[in-house]
């Protein structure tokens, strides 16, 4: 039997879209260990110099002016799919795309960020390309960026992305309700008491886990660590730093005087088995992240969530009574001090989580890929 060959289009603007691609990567080699998968940055077929500048841009209006993001977001997410900023966008390394793509030979190609898929669905209405195109919304929003006809199918997060992909003018059919895709990993049942021993951690007592290195601000996140390390009701907090290092350092003094443990990380490799052990996830709202979380039933508490798509995925969590939104560093601290206080709270959040999602999103995706893959296969065959 002809092994799959796959191709699959992320971006480096953020880590979502690579974690997103690399879960369905994980996924398809459980399925057809033999298939043949390729797995790029889109940025890498545009120049260099372009590339740098737009994720320079993007970078900085995130970090220092997060508000002007925002305003630009919504500014831009009525865009119809044939106008003229979307129709310039679409022109970016066609040749190069169809280059490479030719070379390839894929089955299937699968992208997790808006742009890429964009071009190439151009290039399907134009019947230039004549490879099937699946499209991953990694946010539980639309953006009309993701908007194009010529995608054969799209991932949806939630029934409500669905909604507003058919009000966009999608088919329904098109339009696969799977989840967002998360590391298999994730649905497997782990041994907390084991966890929580060889972290050195106290299984009676709460645990809260913060993604700091999701801040780029280290006094903030290190006020935050100072409030549960005084706290007076007892509380372990397991501090994730990423590749921030000026805030692992920042903690040196609070981790080693605290009244409450510290556990301070930098980039871990296990953050399902941390989510697992956790009572409550302090973080932004980046849909990988939200949905991580969800699928071990744990609560998020979201500060500072990025205007636009994190402020969306807020109000999800929000909705689904899954969690709350602290945005300022005030509310965050009261709202800290008011679970810990009442911890009956918690226990209404994660049962709410447990609802949340289906479960399994990935799985489910990449059954979709398949079956189109499958159904194209006998198209080309009978024609």
């Amino acid at each position: 039997m002809k092994h799959s060959r796959i191709l699959i289009f992320s971006a480096g603007f953020g880590n979502g879209h690579y974690r997103a691609a690399e879960a369905v990567i994980e996924e398809i080699l459980i399925k057809e260990p033999e298939a043949i998968i390729n797995h790029l940055d889109f940025g890498d077929f545009l120049s260099k110099r372009f590339n740098s500048m737009a994720k320079n841009l993007y970078m900085e209006m995130v970090k220092h002016t997060p508000k002007l993001w925002g305003k630009f977001y919504y500014k831009t997410s009525q865009f119809q799919p044939d106008s003229l900023a979307q129709r310039f966008l679409n022109q970016l390394g066609r040749k190069e795309f169809l280059r490479y793509i030719q070379s390839f030979a894929p089955d299937l190609i699968v992208c997790t960020y808006p742009t890429v898929s964009s071009i190439l669905a151009q290039l399907r209405i134009e019947q230039i390309l004549h490879i099937p195109l699946i499209t991953i919304i990694t946010d539980y929003t639309v953006h009309s960026h993701w908007v194009h006809p010529g995608v054969d199918g799209y991932v949806a997060a939630c029934d409500e992305v669905k909604e507003n992909l058919i009000a966009w003018g999608i088919k329904p059919e098109k339009i696969f309700t799977t989840g967002i895709p998360i590391s298999p990993k994730f649905n497997l049942d782990k041994d907390k008491e084991t966890i929580i021993n060889k972290l050195g951690l106290n299984p009676k007592l709460p645990i809260f886990l913060l993604m700091g290195g999701a801040y780029e601000e280290a006094k903030g996140i290190k006020r935050i660590c100072e409030s549960l390390a005084n706290s007076h009701v007892s509380v372990q907090t397991i501090i994730v730093c990423g590749k921030n290092r000026q805030l692992f350092h920042a903690l040196d003094e609070l981790v080693e005087h605290s009244r409450n443990p510290i556990l301070r990380m930098a980039y871990v490799h296990n953050v399902e088995d941390l989510m697992s052990i956790a009572s409550l996830l302090i973080t932004k709202a980046g849909g990988l992240t939200v949905t991580e979380a969800l699928s071990k039933n744990l609560p998020l508490l979201i500060y500072r969530a990025l205007p636009g798509q994190e402020e969306a995925n807020a109000d999800f969590v929000q909705r689904l009574g899954a969690g709350n939104v602290a945005n300022s560093e005030q509310d965050l601290h009261q709202l800290i001090t008011y679970y810990l206080t009442n911890p009956q709270e918690i226990t209404k959040l994660r049962e709410k989580a447990a609802i949340a999602l289906t479960g399994r999103s990935t799985e489910g995706t990449v059954n979709a890929m398949f079956k189109l893959i499958l159904s194209t296969r006998k198209k080309r065959m009978i024609s």
